[in-house]
């Protein structure tokens, strides 16, 4: 029983860590909360399961819906980001819900405010390890994060880009003077951004075999609980609160009922703000850190 709930909620952290990634990236690097990153997610999960629908392969699906979610995330940089850059933080901000909320109409408007369902008969397989059973989506979901989260390591660690995203996270005005490309590299981070959200997104319509409009809405926030619980700038943080809230949301309803579902991750993020508002792994002081 336990160890099933912890297979189940392995998989459910596994997307919260994806779009908890996608705030994390551009909150270390600008210090802005992208809020359209939430719908984003809901986005890239309705582009991925139309693919589906249209007879294409889920690889192609998850490639397509990073693809829409990234292009997306640049829009959202140079409409709602770059002309307020040295506004108040609150105008950002405020121009990202805008978009969330833009995003959510599109949605309705284009696939209604019914849960598009996924083809019951795809990724259905399940495999047995004694008492616990594994279904092939999970598998999928749990693989599709841990080759992503790798891919990012690499990128953050041995790339030009990285290097540039953890130079401007410091200090952007000394980056530019190194030459690091501020305006590419902010553009990158929203794409990158988007499209880990558009991934979580399709990763959740095939673990629930639905998607809704409004979907983003509650990932998002859980996602933002996992920012914060782990270092809301510490990508490493993030990867380590990701599974550790999943996992609790999931024990909670199967040992407590659903009711206590949200009060408990809700509970640990403002625990947490009041114990180590740093985070787990963040540094004291607010340095940002990618």
């Amino acid at each position: 029983m336990l160890l099933q709930q912890l297979v189940n909620g392995l998989t459910l952290g596994a997307v919260y860590t994806l779009v908890a990634l996608g705030f994390s990236l551009v909150m270390g690097v600008l210090g802005v909360l992208n809020l359209a990153v939430a719908e984003l997610f809901m986005l890239g999960g309705y582009v991925g399961l139309s693919l589906i629908l249209a007879d294409y392969p889920v690889a192609v699906a998850i490639a397509g819906a990073a693809l829409v979610t990234a292009v997306l995330g640049v829009v959202v940089e140079k409409v709602a980001y770059q002309p307020l850059r040295n506004a108040p933080p609150i105008a950002p901000l405020l121009s990202t819900l805008g978009f969330s909320v833009i995003f959510q109409t599109a949605a309705t408007n284009i696939w209604g405010s019914d849960p598009l369902l996924m083809p019951p008969d795809l990724l259905d397989a399940r495999y047995r390890v004694g008492s616990v059973s594994v279904g092939q989506a999970q598998l999928l979901v749990m693989a599709t994060a841990v080759v992503l989260v790798a891919a990012l390591a690499l990128l953050m660690r041995h790339t030009r880009f990285g290097y540039g995203l953890r130079a401007i996270a410091e200090n952007r005005d000394v980056a530019r003077l190194l030459g690091v490309p501020a305006p590419l590299v902010t553009s990158g981070a929203f794409a990158l951004s988007g499209a880990l959200a558009g991934v979580a997104g399709v990763q959740i319509g095939l673990h629930y075999s639905a998607i809704t409009p409004y979907v983003g809405v509650e990932v998002g926030l859980k996602a933002i609980a996992v920012m914060v619980v782990g270092g809301t700038t510490n990508i490493w943080g993030v990867l380590l609160a990701g599974p550790l809230l999943g996992v609790l949301e999931v024990m909670t309803v199967a040992l407590g009922g659903a009711a206590f579902r949200d009060m408990t991750v809700y509970g640990l993020m403002i625990l947490t703000l009041l114990v180590r508002p740093q985070g787990l792994l963040g540094r004291a002081g607010g340095a940002q850190r990618v």
